[in-house]
């Protein structure tokens, strides 16, 4: 199963760097080292879509001129010819922020079990307390826990937020509630619960973000704590864009944004 996950997520990163010019299916499947109809079937039952109907959700520039006019991106996606419900789906969310005790000791007092597991979108790390998960990132490992909270116990474990990574496996039903432990100053929690909120296939700007903090001058303040967003997906700092339309940075790679999106849409 976990050389699925690899080759669906190599896929993924394939179509998602070069969505216009993507190969063809023998050539994905090849690279996979499966037959076309097994990649195929593959493909599908771990995102949602095939691999065409994926493609051609990650062709944003029509997409991108629609949002700048002021379309629905659902209503886009539909044009496009896709339809059913998003392998991203809804997610009941709580955020709960850490006490400036447990900021100012580093994390003393607090064990943190870890691990790191394969997903669609490549090796995500995922640590939680006893209170919820306290991390999700991609590219990364457990030394950025220990940078992170220094004076905490880190603890290997395989069992580590097994319903946050089924999120990020294409689970085709909704998790129970997802409870989020962070560590952020009071304005980036702000802006972390705001994220929570946006609906899956909806999206904002910076600036609109800011707006509903109660902060409309701030957009770049903002778009720091975007930035400093610790939990990948459940707080879905992908569905901020830029006020035309564009997709802006991801502190993750663009190519997972724009799959991220794509899945969503699926």
């Amino acid at each position: 199963m976990t050389s699925h996950y690899r080759r669906m997520a190599e896929a993924i990163q394939t179509l998602a760097a070069a969505p216009a010019d993507a190969p063809p299916l023998a050539e994905l499947a090849a690279s996979a080292g499966l037959s076309p109809a097994h990649f195929q079937r593959l493909f599908t039952q771990h995102v949602g879509v095939s691999p065409k109907r994926f493609t051609q959700s990650l062709v944003l520039t029509d997409a991108e001129a629609r949002l700048a006019a002021g379309a629905d991106v659902l209503a886009t996606a539909t044009d496009a010819g896709l339809s059913g419900p998003g392998r991203l789906h809804d997610l009941t969310v709580s955020l709960r922020a850490m006490t400036p005790g447990e900021l100012r000791r580093g994390g003393a007092g607090l064990t943190i079990d870890w691990t790191v597991g394969d997903t669609l979108l490549g090796p995500a790390l995922v640590a939680t307390t006893e209170r919820g998960v306290c991390a999700m990132r991609f590219d990364e490992g457990p030394e950025w826990l220990q940078r992170r909270f220094p004076n905490a116990t880190l603890r290997e474990n395989a069992d580590a937020g097994a319903d946050a990574l089924s999120v990020l496996r294409g689970a085709s039903e909704s998790t129970g509630p997802l409870a989020l432990h962070v560590r952020g100053t009071p304005f980036q929690v702000q802006v972390w619960r705001a994220l929570i909120a946006i609906p899956v296939a909806e999206h904002t700007s910076y600036g609109e973000l800011a707006e509903s903090i109660g902060h409309p001058s701030s957009a770049r303040a903002v778009g720091n704590a975007v930035g400093a967003n610790p939990i990948a997906v459940l707080i879905p700092c992908h569905r901020v864009l830029r006020k035309e339309g564009a997709l802006g940075g991801y502190r993750w790679g663009l190519p997972r944004k724009r799959a991220l999106l794509a899945m969503e849409l699926s």
